[in-house]
C-alpha cells in the first residue's frame, strides 16, 4: 500500500506539535498588504499582523494559494508514488479548494483526493486529525475520504467576535452596525452553516456573557458529541481559552480538549480576542 500524505492549509490553525508529529503538509494562504504578499504563518505571524493593522489603520487582503503552490507541494509525493489527501478551507469562503483541484488535475495518474471541509479554522483541523488517525490505522485513501464526507456535516463551529471593527474594516458590516455595536456593547456570535460564516445571534453586554452562552450551547450537546476531540480556538484570548478548556474538560466526556491559536488569515477576518468552540457530533 502506498504511503498517504495528508495536506491541509494554514487556515486549519493546527497546533505545530500536531503538524510535526503526524507530518501534516500545511500550504499557506496569503496575507496581502499593498504590493507585499506574505505567506500566512511563514512570512508573518498573527502578532505582526495586528501590529501592522494598528499602524496602518487598514486591514490586509487575503488570497488563496495558486495552483502552482499546490503543485509544488504535491509533486515530491507524486514522484515518490504516495497517495495524497488535501483537506481545504470551505469553498464558500475561498478559491483554495478550486485551485487545489486544478493542481490535482495536472497529475492524472496520481492518487490525489481533494476534500472540501465546508468549514474554517480548527474545524478543518478536526477533520485533518480524523484523517491522520485513520491513516495510522492503515485505512486507505478512499475509505478515509468516505469517512470525512460522513463526518463533515456533523462538525459544529461557533465563535464569539469581540469587536466589530475587523468585520467593518473588511467590508463585512456597515458603519452603522459598527457604531451601534460599539455603543450597545453587542457581541456577535458566528456559526458555520453550509460552508458559510453565518451570524447566529447577538449577546448584549460583556464578552464573558456571550462566551458563556457559547459554552452552554456546546454543553447542551454533550450527549451528541463523538468524544474524540474538542478544540478551543482563539486569537489573542489565551486566558479565556484556558477557562473554556477547563470547563469543557470537567463537563464533557471528550478524550481531549485542545487549544489552538488562529493564524493570520482567520485573525484578519475576525480580529483580536475572537474565541470559538469546535467539535464533531456523532455521525
Amino acid at each position: 500500500m502506498p504511503n498517504l500524505k495528508v495536506f491541509t492549509d494554514s487556515t486549519s490553525d493546527l497546533p505545530k506539535q500536531w503538524v510535526d508529529r503526524y507530518e501534516i503538509g500545511v500550504i499557506p494562504l496569503y496575507v496581502v498588504f499593498g504590493d507585499e504578499q506574505l505567506r500566512d504563518g511563514v512570512d508573518i505571524t498573527t502578532a505582526e499582523l495586528y501590529e501592522r493593522v494598528a499602524q496602518n489603520g487598514s486591514l490586509p487582503k487575503t488570497a488563496a494559494p495558486s495552483p502552482a503552490d499546490f503543485m509544488a507541494a504535491f509533486e515530491p509525493h507524486v514522484l515518490q508514488g504516495d497517495s495524497i489527501l488535501y483537506i481545504s478551507l470551505s469553498s464558500e469562503l475561498s478559491a483554495t479548494y478550486q485551485n487545489a483541484l486544478i493542481a490535482a488535475a495536472e497529475y492524472p495518474d496520481a492518487s490525489i483526493r481533494v476534500v472540501d471541509s465546508r468549514n474554517l479554522s480548527s474545524a478543518i483541523g478536526l477533520l485533518v486529525m480524523k484523517a491522520v488517525h485513520a491513516a495510522s490505522e492503515g485505512k486507505g485513501l478512499d475509505s478515509i475520504v468516505s469517512m470525512l464526507e460522513t463526518v463533515r456535516p456533523q462538525v459544529e463551529t461557533e465563535f464569539v467576535i469581540d469587536t466589530l471593527e475587523y468585520l467593518y474594516k473588511g467590508g463585512r458590516c456597515s458603519g452603522v452596525q459598527n457604531l451601534l455595536g460599539s455603543l450597545l456593547n453587542i457581541r456577535p456570535v458566528i456559526k458555520v452553516i453550509d460552508g458559510k460564516m453565518t451570524p447566529a445571534y447577538k449577546v448584549r453586554g460583556k464578552k464573558e456573557k456571550a462566551m458563556n452562552q457559547m459554552l452552554q450551547n456546546a454543553l447542551e450537546k454533550n450527549d451528541l458529541m463523538d468524544n474524540d476531540l474538542i478544540i478551543v480556538v482563539h486569537s489573542f484570548a489565551e486566558d479565556e481559552a484556558k477557562y473554556l478548556q477547563k470547563l469543557l474538560q470537567e463537563n464533557t466526556n471528550a478524550g481531549e480538549v485542545a487549544i489552538s491559536t488562529a493564524g493570520c488569515v482567520i485573525s484578519s477576518h475576525c480580529g483580536p480576542k475572537t474565541i470559538g468552540i469546535m467539535y464533531c457530533k456523532k455521525a
